[in-house]
This record gives structure tokens, C-alpha cells and sequence, in this order.
């Protein structure tokens, strides 16, 4: 045919060859695709390029981010976030006995906390959490709609595991974290106390990490109708954090995944 048509034998290869790199860019694209929507629009060209290497496909990010520009994919934290001034700190003594070692080799030793605030039809709300810096597993958890040591004694309480096994509590120097009643509930279990020096934000850096991660994926662009609907959407997202989204510090796995590797 090539022949009678007076045309070089090697077009026909050519034109094989075109069809079979159209295929797999579509195939690709719905890969990332996939990956980007499991991930709630939060993972960027870095996690993904991971993510296909679990599925057996080596992808450059350049080439991801081609694909994702093409097809309109965009990562929530490619928008810079707000950071309000920070109220003045508790001047209690406490010292700061993690002195930023966050890398802990057992579970439930060490537990950070800190809290954020979300709008629930046009009223200020609160977010604490509880982190195991072992795994970065958000333990515990809760939300109301006052910042004060019942919020954060309440996501004490939410803790499934045993209490008895925690032997530091670091925060900054809220005081919704030193008062009287958080100070009885950790002395009930024998846990001591550390807080962050003054004007040092770094000290707790996981727990500021953790919530700007709960800020652009969670907090951003939603819409909460009710105390009760952030009660809810929360856990669901607790539940998403902790057993499905990757960590970089992880090794690109989940915390529940980290911790079961570790375990075994």
C-alpha cells in the first residue's frame, strides 16, 4: 500500500506510533485525575508523581504538571493563606521539655494540640485536636463555639487510647490549655506539661502544620450550616487524615498505614 501510494513505509509506523502515545497520555491523565480527586483536590504534582509509583508508573512532576494545567486541576494550597495576629501568651513558668524533637519512636508518648477557627453561619467556631507525634495521627479531637479549656478537655476525652501511656502534653501557651482544669485532667494520668516559649511558634510546629492542612483542605471554601454539620464533617475528615491521605514526613504513607508498618 505504501507503495502505490508512493509514501515511505516508515509513516505507517509513525502514525502507530502517535495513536499509541495518544492512549497512554489519556490513560495517564485519568490516572492523575483519580488521584487528585481521592485526595480532595489537596495533593500537588509531588504526591501524585507518588502515588503513580505505588500503581507501578514513573512520571516526571513536570510531566504532571502539564496534564494538570491542561485539564484545569488545581491544588488548594497553591493559594497563600492568611495568618491572623496572634493574642498575647500565658506567662506561666512551664519549660518547654519537647524542645522541638518531633521525630518520637513509640506511640501515644508524646501529644501536641492546638486550636483554629471556622465560621458557622457567620459565627466564629473552634477546632482542637490532639496529635500523636509518633505517626502524626490526629488522636483526638473537637469543635464548639467557645476557645476555652472545655473544647480542648473535650477532645482529651475523645482519646480511644490509653491515657496512662502519654508522658508529655506540649502547646503553645494558650490559655485555654494551662488553667486549672487541664491541669487536673493531666495530673489524673500522670502527664507532664511542656509549653512553647514565648513568641517561638516553631516549638510546635507539627501542630501549626497539621492545621494549616486542616485550614486549605477542610476549612477552605466550606460552607457549615450547623455546629452539628461541622461535628460531623470533622470526623469525617479526621477519619480521611489519619487513614488514607499520604505524609511527606511518613514516607509518603498514611498515618494508620505508618503505624500498622511499624507495629509489624
Amino acid at each position: 500500500m505504501c507503495d502505490v501510494l508512493q509514501i515511505p513505509r516508515s509513516t505507517y509506523y509513525y502514525e502507530a506510533k502517535v495513536r499509541q502515545r495518544k492512549q497512554e497520555e489519556e490513560a495517564l491523565t485519568k490516572q492523575v485525575t483519580d488521584i487528585f480527586h481521592r485526595s480532595r483536590q489537596n495533593y500537588g504534582t509531588r504526591k501524585i508523581k507518588v502515588e503513580l509509583k505505588k500503581q507501578g508508573k514513573v512520571v516526571s512532576r513536570r510531566r504532571i504538571g502539564r496534564i494538570m494545567k491542561q485539564i484545569g486541576l488545581v491544588s488548594r494550597y497553591t493559594v497563600a493563606q492568611y495568618r491572623p495576629p496572634q493574642s498575647s501568651c500565658n506567662e506561666a513558668k512551664t519549660a518547654n521539655l519537647l524542645k522541638r524533637e518531633f521525630r518520637q519512636e513509640e506511640a501515644m508518648q508524646v501529644l501536641v494540640s492546638d486550636l483554629t477557627y471556622v465560621r458557622v453561619r457567620g459565627k466564629w467556631h473552634y477546632i482542637c485536636i490532639f496529635i500523636d507525634l509518633f505517626n502524626r495521627e490526629i488522636v483526638g479531637h473537637s469543635s464548639g463555639p467557645f476557645k476555652d479549656a472545655h473544647l480542648v478537655y473535650k477532645a482529651l476525652s475523645s482519646i480511644q487510647s490509653d491515657l496512662n501511656n502519654v508522658q508529655v502534653f506540649h502547646t503553645d501557651r494558650g490559655s485555654e490549655f494551662r488553667n486549672k482544669l487541664i491541669d487536673e485532667a493531666l495530673a489524673a494520668f500522670d502527664i507532664k506539661r511542656s509549653l512553647s516559649l514565648k513568641g517561638m511558634p516553631y516549638d510546635n510546629a507539627v501542630a501549626e502544620a497539621t492545621f494549616k492542612c486542616i485550614k486549605v483542605e477542610f476549612v477552605k471554601k466550606a460552607a457549615f450550616e450547623s455546629e452539628e454539620s461541622l461535628s460531623l464533617e470533622l470526623f469525617d475528615y479526621v477519619n480521611w487524615f489519619n487513614r488514607i491521605r499520604t505524609h511527606s514526613t511518613l514516607g509518603y504513607l498514611s498515618p494508620i498505614e505508618f503505624k500498622s508498618k511499624h507495629l509489624n
